[in-house]
């Protein structure tokens, strides 16, 4: 059985037996191979979403219709529970664009975003995505906004779209090269690992963002194995801790299908 078979049959197994829906993007940057299941789908989009909007942040840089050095203040009012650090920062800080930028990818801030979300708006946002191609990929609402949510209006990510992004980046032809390389910087500092990171060395190389709810494991990514591939994980249902053991393990099994994990920590420890 070729891995490919090995690991979409996996995934049969775990949405069989735990009610889920599950889904993967493979693209191998060297050869150029590619192979998914369900990867055309949208699924709900937990935190994969704040990877695209940060594309169109930069879209709109390199278009003069914002900067990082633009500030907003954060009303106290607008301080949400879930990941990161402005909820817990002391009265109405004002923080500039790129700093909310930072705190959106690395750990994933939830309330930073909403701060973006808000000063860009839907309409614009949603003009940009399209530029970028996401069709799919949409971001139609904020973090714990539950009046919206009950209404069924929510947030969604297509794996394949998030590897096209991906490739692009990879490519620096995402918007161009700047913003390619400030993208897949700020995708490297992700500090929140413990899914395609699970079983990898501590700092091995890779430029993802995460997505994690009680009822979905997400993880989208490059990894820079010795030939470098992209994964883009979802999925959606009960036991999601079967998924995410499913990630660690299948990362880990596709890195050194694609070379010596050892030769690439050994380069990093060299460049230190």
């Amino acid at each position: 059985m070729d891995r490919k078979t090995e690991i979409i049959e996996e995934i049969q197994k775990i949405e069989s037996e735990n009610q889920g829906r599950g889904g993967i993007y493979y693209q191998n940057l060297v050869t150029g191979e590619t192979w998914g299941y369900r990867e055309k789908e949208p699924y709900l989009a937990a935190s994969i979403v704040k990877l695209p909007l940060m594309a169109a942040i930069l879209l709109m840089k390199k278009q003069g219709l914002t900067s990082f050095r633009d500030q907003i203040t954060v009303k106290e009012s607008q301080k949400i529970p879930g990941c990161g650090v402005v909820q817990h920062m002391t009265g109405e800080p004002t923080l500039d664009i790129e700093t909310l930028c930072k705190f959106m990818i690395t750990i994933s801030d939830s309330c930073a975003t909403n701060v973006l979300f808000r000063h860009y708006g839907a309409e614009l946002i949603h003009e940009k995505f399209l530029e970028l191609g996401l069709i799919g990929t949409q971001f139609n609402r904020e973090y714990w906004d539950l009046e919206r949510e009950n209404r069924g209006i929510n947030n969604y990510f297509v794996p394949e779209e998030m590897g096209i992004l991906l490739k692009k980046m990879y490519d620096r032809t995402l918007i161009d090269a700047e913003s390619s390389q400030w993208l897949e910087n700020i995708l490297r500092q992700q500090q929140i690992n413990h899914k395609m990171g699970g079983f990898l060395p501590m700092d091995f190389p890779m430029a993802h963002k995460t997505g994690d709810e009680e009822d979905k494991a997400h993880d989208v990514g490059i990894v820079f194995a010795e030939k470098p591939f992209i994964l883009c994980y979802a999925y959606i249902g009960n036991n999601m801790q079967v998924y995410e053991d499913f990630i660690r393990r299948t990362t880990r099994t596709l890195a050194e299908d694609a070379g010596s994990i050892e030769a690439v920590m050994a380069r990093l420890a060299e460049q230190e």
